[in-house]
């Protein structure tokens, strides 16, 4: 590939601000927006994040076997008609064998989708690196949460793709019984949970990102839950698959699937 993983043609723009704001356009190029087709219309439910050229990784959660769904990759503002985005439609979507609805808190929310095509790479659609297997963030690394979610409670939900810079709180700390508790596993990642800035509903599948000592970015979670309370609630960041809890799983669908 002449494209690597994990660096965008443009760098987005890292504030030191927490808080939500729009993205440079195009700045994290594997950020995918998954849709579903209602009535003859195309309306966005979920994010997800480009990991090769045909598969697409989401949480679980936003699989729903009745519905039809495209991929949407190369893309700013979802209103709008931008050149060189795509819109594919999945081949299969495998959802992790031990994903339970009924429990979030069991983990294994994740899903990869096989596109039906390859997707061709460029300078809107690149792929996210994943991290290392079994990686741990440290408290307090920096990464982003992209998507079109709100990101106020019953804020408005945006065109514009938004980023937010949360900070990561290790496994102690988010599952003391005033924080998560026992409803956070050691293959989840917590970041935020000042009250400022969280992923919100709609951000749901969509990645963290993550910036490793090499420069690349690397998307060390995938949007599971937050609090029912509010988006941005004290002592109740926000929830993400662990990815580098899934890397064998994420190869094996690859071989297999």
């Amino acid at each position: 590939l002449a494209f690597g993983c994990g660096v965008p043609a443009y760098p987005p723009a890292v504030s030191k601000v927490v808080g939500g704001q729009a993205a440079r356009p195009y700045s994290w190029p594997w950020q995918a927006s998954l849709q579903y087709s209602s009535n003859g219309k195309w309306y966005h439910t979920c994010g997800g994040t480009l990991i090769a050229t045909n598969w697409v990784m989401t949480a679980a959660h936003c699989i729903s076997s009745s519905l039809t769904y495209r991929v949407y990759l190369g893309k700013y503002n979802l209103e709008a008609t931008e050149a060189g985005s795509v819109a594919v439609s999945p081949e299969k979507i495998i959802v992790n064998e031990n994903w339970d609805p009924q429990n979030v808190a069991n983990g294994y929310d994740i899903a990869l989708i096989k596109l039906s095509e390859h997707v061709t790479l460029s300078n809107q659609i690149r792929l996210a690196c994943l991290p290392p297997a079994q990686s741990i963030l440290s408290s307090n690394t920096a990464c982003y949460v992209t998507g079109w979610g709100r990101l106020q409670t019953n804020g408005p939900l945006p065109d514009d793709l938004q980023q937010g810079l949360l900070l990561v709180v290790d496994y102690a700390t988010c599952s003391k019984p005033s924080w998560w508790g026992s409803t956070v596993k050691r293959t989840m990642v917590c970041a935020g949970g000042d009250g400022i800035t969280s992923s919100c509903n709609g951000d749901s599948g969509g990645p963290l990102n993550c910036q490793g000592a090499d420069g690349r970015w690397e998307v060390h979670g995938i949007v599971s839950f937050g609090s029912a309370l509010s988006c941005n609630y004290y002592h109740k960041p926000s929830v993400f698959t662990r990815v580098s809890a899934y890397n064998s799983w994420i190869q094996w669908v690859r071989s297999n699937k």
